[in-house]
């Protein structure tokens, strides 16, 4: 069927401008309307528009492109509407993000007070004035402290500063420790993703103390501080912020190994770093167990009368210098010996404290450590002692 055009191309615009029609979105809905007053069908005006001008510009604005049928009116209608629709709650979704803070800690620290507890009970000694004088000039020097488990390497960190009230953040490394876990990462907060921080920048930003715990432990993910161990900062690539170390920033690392990893099989999981990465620890401080005298007054200040703290400290030098010698695989630490005074104001027997403290170790090893004990501490018998815990 054959529609005739008796209109011209001013007259179409004029009525479309009368009924107040965007002229940059013209629909086949507003040919429909305009068709009366020209004297034409709707599909002549449509055609017209799409044929005559296609490109057709007036104050700027323009008429829709496009190929066009009455059979296929109501389908394109739909889905111009629906891809309209859809571009606008796009763009209303892109303006809410972008509207959004790049970076919204997940938990605010912010009046958190991270300065450790004193403990009225510690002794210091080896290395902690040296450590306690590279804190107090809060200078960024990070120290590598390294020396067999439980002789105070990381309570001596902590209290040192404590002493200057320095803040202290403390991260135990494992084999699993990553980027994510040290820099921080995206979190799922009340249903958005935000930023949070993680240890490592919540340091940065308070210039604390940076505790790596048994940094032995970790895996070439630790790589990932190399620009903080050099005092440069951290550019958080995710969020695109660059991250300065505050004031008084610094990192010590505790370690039971030097970084090469454990030969002898006693400190399984520890790996060998780096070279790179221990290279940027200027001092390494070899942290070794107190001397008698200062193991005694950490035994009487954890609760042990002298004459106990005496053989307990007479009884774990010749075991640690068989040790050192090769004689035995195990060793009674400074920890194990504070372990056996709080055992023993528990049961209130010496003897009975020393057994629950070294079984576990194997029973050859724990056997001649009790009998050495009784040749120690002449008023106990290690097989009367331990028949009679038995039967009781």
């Amino acid at each position: 069927m054959t529609f005739k055009r008796n209109f011209s191309n001013e007259q179409m615009i004029e009525q479309f401008k009368a009924n107040s029609f965007d002229l940059a979105h013209i629909t086949y809905n507003n040919c429909e309307t305009v068709a009366p007053a020209l004297g034409a069908q709707p599909p002549s005006v449509w055609r017209r528009l799409q044929d005559d001008t296609r490109r057709f510009h007036e104050n700027g604005n323009q008429y829709l492109d496009g190929v066009f049928t009455p059979a296929n009116r109501k389908k394109k209608e739909k889905s111009f509407y629906d891809l309209t629709r859809k571009a606008k709650q796009q763009v209303k979704a892109l303006e809410k993000n972008l509207a959004a803070p790049s970076a919204v800690p997940a938990v605010e620290t912010v009046n958190e007070n991270f300065i450790p507890e004193k403990d009225p009970n510690y002794v210091p000694f080896g290395n902690f004035t040296s450590l306690k004088k590279i804190i107090q000039s809060k200078q960024f020097y990070p120290a590598f402290i390294t020396g067999l488990s439980g002789n105070g390497k990381t309570l001596g960190v902590e209290q040192a500063c404590s002493q200057l009230k320095r803040e202290l953040i403390r991260v135990n490394i494992t084999i699993e420790t990553d980027e994510d876990d040290l820099i921080g990462g995206f979190r799922l907060v009340n249903g958005d993703t935000v930023w949070h921080n993680g240890p490592v920048i919540e340091a940065l930003n308070r210039g604390a103390v940076l505790l790596l715990d048994e940094i032995d432990l970790a895996s070439n993910k630790i790589l990932c501080l190399q620009s903080i161990l050099e005092g440069k900062g951290v550019f958080l690539k995710k969020i695109g912020k660059y991250v300065k170390p505050a004031a008084g920033f610094t990192v010590v690392a505790t370690a039971n190994t030097k970084g090469k990893g454990s030969d002898d099989g006693r400190f399984v999981g520890t790996n060998v770093l780096n070279e790179a990465f221990l290279e940027r620890f200027p001092i390494t401080f070899e942290q070794s167990y107190p001397s008698p005298t200062i193991e005694t007054k950490i035994l009487l200040n954890s609760g042990a009368d002298q004459e106990f703290a005496d053989n307990l400290v007479k009884w774990a030098g010749v075991i640690r210098k068989t040790f050192f010698d090769g004689g035995v695989d195990e060793v009674i630490t400074t920890r194990r010996l504070v372990h056996i005074v709080q055992a023993h104001s528990i049961f209130g027997d010496r003897l009975t404290a020393i057994t629950n403290c070294v079984n576990r170790f194997d029973d050859d090893t724990k056997q001649s450590f009790l009998d050495l004990y009784t040749k120690v501490d002449a008023n106990t018998d290690s097989d009367t002692d331990s028949d009679s815990q038995q039967s009781t």
